[in-house]
């Protein structure tokens, strides 16, 4: 499959989401694990890597600068400024200074000169988007940053800040079981020519293989999303079954069919699932090759979708975090 454009970038179809290497699902794998995926999804052509402040506050980032800084014209490196922690908690803060602070140190970290693509991780209410952008673009200007993104927005914020400085991608999650980019983000995006980065491409491991909820993780982050509480993700995994029919006659894994579903949508559209597993890895990227027929992107398409779908993806506080159009929940 050719390469997909992200502002000045050609990027491989298929990056990879760094994050869970540090953060959010439990015990992440140590370092070494995490040096070993890095290195061998390099070695398998992924050319765009995702980090953030946030991840591990601050231990994703260190552990792509110490494993990949060697590597650097190899591959276009993300990172997410504007939601960090701060004695243990996460913090959101868009406040110009704030941003600059941030990505210094984020610089540090990534042991690299440049950030080649810059997003705002979470749009701090408090604080106009125009100001936040107008930081951030600062720091292209200063040769720190050489592309801007967004996280989570919608399409309204999107367009003012595009007014402000040219958006190169916006990242939000997208997946069957959460389309709410098809309301309004993915037509702006086009609108004004602007990537589509589609992070947690897999649902949260939905899309895989079924799970045991009951077994995760004390600190892992869906403990605390609604469509995978208990009841919830019972009524959700009834639809597995019919769902790994349709990837077996495609073909492909279950998540190889979540991926290739993904690429069908659109040539602007990158999904960055991530994995602690080099197994899983090249699973991931070899759905890159499948081909979905249009009748068996429409089977899929009316199996898992915002109707149904038990549950919100996100609990009530961490939704007013987020400024994205949503669909109403099921049940």
């Amino acid at each position: 499959m050719t390469q997909r454009t992200i502002g000045p970038f050609q990027v491989s179809p298929i990056g990879l989401g760094c994050m869970n290497l540090s953060h959010a699902y439990g015990v992440p794998p140590g370092p070494e694990a995490g040096a070993a995926v890095l290195l061998k999804a390099l070695d398998a052509g992924v050319d765009f890597f995702d980090t953030a402040a946030l991840y591990g506050f601050g231990a994703n980032e260190s552990l792509l600068g110490r494993v990949l800084a060697l590597h650097r014209a190899r591959f276009v490196l993300a990172s997410k400024c504007g939601m960090h922690g701060v004695d243990g908690k996460r913090v959101i803060d868009g406040r110009p200074e704030s941003i600059r602070a941030s990505v210094e140190a984020s610089l540090t970290r990534l042991n690299t000169e440049v950030i080649d693509l810059l997003y705002l991780h979470r749009w701090d209410k408090q604080v106009p988007i125009e100001d936040s952008v107008g930081a951030m673009a600062g720091l292209v200007a200063a040769g720190k940053v050489r592309a801007l993104g967004l996280s989570e927005v919608s399409a309204d914020t999107l367009r003012k800040a595009h007014a402000v400085h040219p958006i190169a991608a916006l990242q939000t999650e997208y997946s069957l079981w959460t389309r709410n980019p098809e309301i309004a983000g993915l037509a702006a995006c086009r609108e004004l020519g602007v990537a589509f980065v589609a992070f947690s491409p897999l649902a949260r491991g939905f899309l895989c293989a079924p799970l045991d909820v009951s077994t995760l993780d004390g600190k892992d982050i869906r403990r605390s999303m609604p469509r995978f509480f208990p009841d919830n993700y019972a009524a959700n995994l009834r639809l597995f079954d019919a769902y790994a029919a349709l990837a077996q006659e495609a073909g492909c894994t279950p998540s190889q069919l979540a991926l290739a579903w993904l690429l069908a949508k659109g040539e602007d559209i990158v999904p960055i699932p991530g994995t602690t597993s080099i197994a899983h890895l090249e699973e991931n990227l070899g759905a890159a090759q499948v081909r979905l027929s249009p009748a068996l992107m429409a089977r899929v398409d009316a199996l898992i979708n915002q109707n149904t779908v038990t549950g919100t993806r996100y609990n009530a506080p961490t939704q007013t975090e987020i400024d994205t159009e949503e669909f109403a929940p099921q049940a």
